[in-house]
């Protein structure tokens, strides 16, 4: 297959403010699909069973776009210093929902694409595609995967958010990641709650013990100690050696995730908010996930 130049794709998402991008080819990436598979065979999914459901769409791209020649993946920093208040949130939710930000920038970059090419067919894949997004960006060369499981950028870190854009348009492809955590722990000795597993020859997340499950997806009673969080946790971010010093975090000025929205939220968002001031402050927010009950939930464990 002859592949084309990615130049001006590149150009045209960094205009956008996505931070990196990287190209991979649209493939079957059998030992994601076996660690997958041997992650939802412990059990680690919890309750979410959409995760199994949704496992053989996750075998090769062209079951989320027929014709599909390439995986285009991009990250977008989203670090900032979290407010001071009692519940801590986790930093990606202190802005706009960021399924709706990239969504919006991947549909702008798929119209560059075409008026480029413009017989080309796109689809935008953000977080809640069943596709294995980690994986696929990692392949693109924006990150490895840490004991955490998240993806790090050696230079960068690990506080990004991932979007796919898969395309029929057969881009040149990128170098995959290469890196490591080496001999650190720090994320397995600090997470609160020890989710944190060896999975074979990697390391896994148990969702039934992350704070970050039991505070937004788990709809019935937390079964964790919070640690103080009231949605989401940070910690094995934070103790990330990778992650500091801050001057490693390049902020953009992206006016969704910048502090004008956080201040707002933070200081309305009381413990003992109505339902109907909690409808209006979480609107355009990741925090509505957690639903009312479940702010109410979270916010009485740390009361």
């Amino acid at each position: 297959m002859d592949r084309v130049s990615s130049e001006r794709l590149k150009s045209a998402a960094l205009e956008l403010g996505f931070t990196t991008i990287g190209v991979a080819p649209a493939e079957t990436i059998p030992q994601a699909l076996q660690y997958y598979s041997n992650w939802l065979g412990e059990g680690y999914q919890a309750d979410m069973e959409y995760l199994e459901t949704h496992q053989p769409l996750k075998q090769h791209p062209g079951h989320l776009l027929e014709g599909c020649q390439a995986v285009v993946a991009v990250s977008l920093n989203y670090y900032q210093e979290p407010p001071e208040r009692d519940g801590k949130i986790a930093r990606y939710a202190l802005g706009r929902d960021y399924h709706k930000v990239i969504r919006t920038k991947l549909n702008h970059l798929s119209k560059a694409i075409q008026d480029e090419y413009p017989d080309a067919l796109n689809r935008a894949c953000v977080d809640s595609a069943p596709i294995l997004d980690r994986a696929y960006a990692s392949l693109a060369g924006l990150g490895w995967f840490g004991k955490n499981t998240m993806l790090i950028d050696s230079k960068r870190g690990s506080w990004f958010f991932i979007g796919l854009l898969l395309t029929t348009v057969p881009y040149e492809l990128d170098a995959p990641s290469v890196g490591g955590c080496g001999n650190c722990r720090k994320c397995i000795d600090a997470c609160p709650t020890g989710a944190i597993k060896i999975l074979g020859d990697r390391y896994a997340v148990d969702s039934r013990h992350c704070i970050s499950y039991q505070t937004i997806e788990n709809k019935g009673p937390i079964t964790e100690d919070p640690d103080g969080w009231v949605f989401g946790c940070d910690v094995c971010q934070e103790v990330c050696p990778f992650n500091h010093p801050r001057e490693s975090q390049p902020l953009r000025a992206e006016r969704t995730v910048e502090p004008g929205f956080l201040l707002p939220l933070a200081q309305r968002l009381r413990p003992e908010i109505s339902e109907p001031e909690w409808d209006e402050a979480t609107q355009g927010s990741p925090i509505r996930r957690a639903g009312y009950q479940g702010w109410l939930r979270n916010n009485q464990r740390i009361t």
